[in-house]
C-alpha cells in the first residue's frame, strides 16, 4: 500500500507540473514566438534549445524554470536557468511479521521497500546578454 500511494502521489506532482505546454506558453508569448526565425520557431516546437536562442525562446520550449541565478563572466553578467527533475529512490529495510503455523507463532523476516521522490538539476542554460550562451542537460542520479 505504500507502494501505491507513493507511486499516485508523483503520478499527480509529475502530471499537474505537465498541464502547461508549447501550445500554451506560445500564445502567452504569442509576439515573442512570431518573432523567432523559421530555424527557432521549429527548435521551439520541437522543445529543443540552442545557443544564440532567446530567453523567451526558451521559455515557449521548456517553460519556466525551477530556479533562476545570477553570475558573472569576463564577458559580462549572466543568468542560469536551472530545471529540476525528480525521480523515485528506493530504500530497503528488513522486517518482520508473524507467521501462524498450525498453534504456534514465528516470526518472519521479509525485506521491504519505500519509494521517496527525489530532486535533481536535470538541465542548465547559461544566459549572456539575454541569449544562450551554453547550456547542459544532466541525467537522473544512479544508485
Amino acid at each position: 500500500m505504500k507502494h501505491f500511494s507513493y507511486i499516485l502521489w508523483m503520478t499527480l506532482a509529475l502530471t499537474g507540473c505537465a498541464t502547461r505546454t508549447v501550445e500554451s506558453r506560445k500564445h502567452e508569448r504569442m509576439a515573442a514566438y512570431s518573432s523567432l526565425s523559421p530555424e527557432m520557431k521549429s527548435l521551439v516546437d520541437q522543445k529543443r534549445i540552442k545557443v544564440g536562442m532567446s530567453m523567451d525562446a526558451v521559455y515557449i520550449a521548456w517553460g519556466k524554470p525551477s530556479q533562476i541565478l545570477t553570475g558573472e563572466s569576463s564577458q559580462g553578467n549572466t543568468i542560469t536557468w536551472l530545471y529540476h527533475g525528480t525521480y523515485l529512490e528506493e530504500h530497503r529495510y528488513w522486517s518482520s511479521r508473524p507467521y501462524f503455523h498450525g498453534h504456534y507463532c514465528y516470526p518472519e523476516t521479509y525485506l521491504e521497500s519505500d519509494f521517496y521522490p527525489r530532486s535533481y538539476v536535470r538541465a542548465e542554460i547559461v544566459f549572456e546578454n539575454g541569449v544562450v550562451k551554453e547550456w547542459r542537460s544532466l541525467p537522473q542520479p544512479q544508485f
